[in-house]
């Protein structure tokens, strides 16, 4: 989180203190000269794509930047940084884009902070937005705040919750703070645009409408001088036999009561026999037990499966934020008092080493049987 201080006003809900500075005059987009196609004060999402394919947090973002250009009265749009191979964007269009800004160069193949910031920055002084949202991926964490920085603007980061504010038409951006003891409600009143990024998994996906018509917008990028310091050599794929976290309907999460990284076998064998994914608390990453792209919490990733199965996971509030949205909660701890038992739908008090081989051998049995 880190909307700049001078600029921000911060608010945690339930308290009516609040803290402002008013330390600079309001710089606005009223102050530049006039921009292109009436765009000043739109709601710009940027759509995170690799090899034409979306990030699905894109269409998230898609859904929730609807209801706040409606609130505004303003379009919404999708912004795509591509190189050779180029994205569907009427794809963008049927999920609630009423305008795709499309600026496509050989140099913008692989998704690079400088250049891609260089484009963005070209691209939002151009047109205006009043609000931009980023997914809060690697790419999102990485690139927002380097485009924050060229625009002088604030940022809120890993936001939960956003809306427009009736009286002032300003975004309020929520997030957990203080390890989730309270929510904060950032708001960037000084500067534009209002950029944030938003958590996968925690906002409701938009509903494809293949009937909708929208306007497709070219940026032309062949004019600028992009400096480049970094070359792709190769992507490395994560190799496993289990489903990704962000996309699961089921994840099986093991944390430190597993003891050791050996015994997150146990946790796979129950995964695979559910064709679900691995995750991890905290703990467990930081202990090098799995990677970090299994973590679930506050400083790893949000799912929302449809089921969630924590086991030998106490359930610290850092990790209760990254998947207390999932539908079923079940938890398996031998400490009956462990705080997961708090948020689950179903407890079992019990050894991990016994519970669990004899659950994921009910499962293949039943499975078998099917």
């Amino acid at each position: 989180m880190s909307d700049m201080g001078i600029h921000g006003h911060v608010r945690a809900q339930g308290s009516a203190r609040a803290r402002t500075c008013a330390c600079e005059p309001v710089r606005t987009w009223k102050d530049e000269k006039p921009c292109d196609r009436g765009a000043a004060g739109d709601v710009w999402v940027f759509a995170e794509q690799r090899a034409g394919r979306m990030a699905g947090v894109v269409f998230e973002l898609l859904g929730e930047g609807r209801k706040l250009a409606n609130a505004l009265g303003r379009r919404l749009a999708a912004v795509v940084l591509c190189g050779t191979v180029a994205p569907p964007v009427q794809e963008l269009i049927s999920y609630g884009a009423d305008v795709v800004y499309l600026a496509d160069d050989p140099r913008l193949e692989y998704v690079r902070d400088e250049p891609y910031a260089l484009v963005l920055d070209r691209m939002v002084k151009r047109y205006r937005p009043d609000i931009v949202l980023f997914g809060a991926t690697a790419v999102g964490r990485s690139l927002a705040p380097r485009l924050a920085g060229r625009l002088k603007t604030g940022l809120t980061a890993d936001c939960t919750g956003l809306a427009i504010d009736p009286e002032t038409g300003l975004l309020k951006q929520t997030l957990p703070a203080f390890g989730g003891n309270i929510m904060a409600t950032i708001i960037c009143r000084r500067t534009r645009p209002q950029m944030a990024t938003v958590r996968p998994k925690v906002m409701k996906r938009a509903v494809a409408d293949p009937l909708r018509r929208g306007e497709v917008i070219r940026f032309d990028v062949a004019p600028l001088a992009m400096k480049i310091r970094t070359s792709l050599i190769e992507f490395v794929k994560e190799v496993t036999d289990t489903v990704g976290i962000d996309a699961a309907d089921i994840v099986v999460s093991g944390g430190r009561g597993l003891g050791g990284a050996r015994n997150f076998g146990i946790i796979e064998d129950l995964a695979r026999s559910l064709k679900a994914a691995v995750g991890a608390s905290r703990a467990a990453v930081d202990a090098g037990w799995v990677p970090y792209s299994h973590q679930v919490g506050q400083t790893g990733k949000t799912v929302c499966p449809r089921v969630y199965i924590a086991v030998g996971i106490s359930g610290a509030i850092q990790h209760l934020a990254g998947m207390q949205g999932a539908d079923v909660i079940i938890a398996i701890d031998k400490n009956p008092d462990a705080p997961i038992f708090r948020v689950a739908d179903l407890g079992i008090v019990g050894d991990l080493f016994e519970v669990v081989p004899a659950l994921t051998e009910k499962i293949r049995k039943a499975s078998a049987g099917a």
